[in-house]
């Protein structure tokens, strides 16, 4: 525990043990903030020592480098949550830190429809609010209503929808234009409509066994790339005949090319390696620059 901070600071923690590739180097700095107190708290703190600060989800749409970072990572922890019912629709608002899948199948357990797409999504509810996180018929910016935020590590704000920007897999909050301590999701409000929880738990039944059949072995992040429009990223990477190569531990996988999985021990630089080489046969065979939908560290 740091005697100036109400939160317990990790030094050189490394950043394969919080993202779902298990690949990254040390963060100087790592800590878990789970009430809005303790994110201006190390706000506050990183600013005085003249740290940068980033701040992450789950890590599942992350690739932190082998250097790692020499600053501070922090993954903000809050799972709070509350549903306020209108009749047949009801108003849920929720802490940037609860997971995405779960809450999905405790509302469609209530008999509430909305977020049932999110069933076996990764990832904690701010990032989702982050990259618009969305899949099956459903995404992230059709279902928000406002986002709370923490805006240079001690304003709390609250943005509507609108304000977002929000596009495939894009937000206003994944570019932020001031300089100095980035936006921080801290909660969401979320639209929700009543319906049949047998009905509900067909649908997500039907999308766990779809997203079983075609999500790879191993540990990866998902999708690497956007899909470009009219296009698929999976596609363009197969049919320029990348499905299997690998470079170290890191293979494009033979089941879904837009997934890169690791096989063990490869490192940050082995999917960093299969990402650009993924890019650049992409473009020299189809004239199309893939973008990525991972954040690098």
């Amino acid at each position: 525990m740091n005697e100036t901070l109400p939160i317990t600071l990790r030094t050189d923690e490394p950043m394969a043990r919080h993202t779902s590739w298990r690949v990254g180097g040390p963060a100087r700095y790592y800590a878990e903030p789970a009430t809005p107190d303790e994110a201006i708290a190390l706000a506050a703190w990183a600013t005085a020592q003249g740290l940068p600060l980033i701040w992450v989800g789950r890590g599942t749409n992350l690739l932190v480098r082998d250097e790692g970072f020499a600053g501070v990572i922090a993954s903000y922890r809050g799972q709070r949550w509350a549903l306020r019912e209108a009749g047949d629709e009801a108003e849920l608002w929720i802490e940037a830190g609860a997971p995405m899948a779960g809450t999905a199948r405790r509302l469609a357990a209530m008999g509430w429809a909305g977020l049932e797409w999110a069933e076996g999504l990764p990832g904690a509810i701010g990032g989702a609010i982050v990259g618009n996180a969305g899949c099956y018929g459903g995404d992230t910016a059709s279902v928000l209503i406002a986002a709370e935020l923490l805006l240079n590590g001690r304003e709390r704000v609250e943005w509507p929808v609108g304000a977002l920007a929000y596009a495939y897999r894009e937000s206003a909050l994944k570019h932020p234009v001031a300089e100095g301590i980035p936006p921080l999701v801290l909660a969401g409000r979320f639209r929700l409509r009543r319906a049949d929880p047998a009905v509900l738990a067909a649908r997500m039944a039907a999308i766990a066994a779809e997203r079983k059949r075609k999500t790879p072995a191993g540990s990866s992040c998902g999708s690497v790339f956007k899909n470009p429009p009219g296009e698929s990223a999976g596609r363009l990477i197969e049919a320029a005949g990348l499905k299997g190569v690998q470079i170290g531990d890191a293979e494009i996988s033979p089941i879904h090319a837009n997934y890169i999985v690791n096989r063990g021990q490869a490192r940050a630089a082995d999917i960093l390696a299969l990402i650009e080489l993924a890019r650049a046969t992409v473009a020299e065979r189809f004239g199309i620059t893939l973008q990525l939908e991972v954040r690098v560290i």
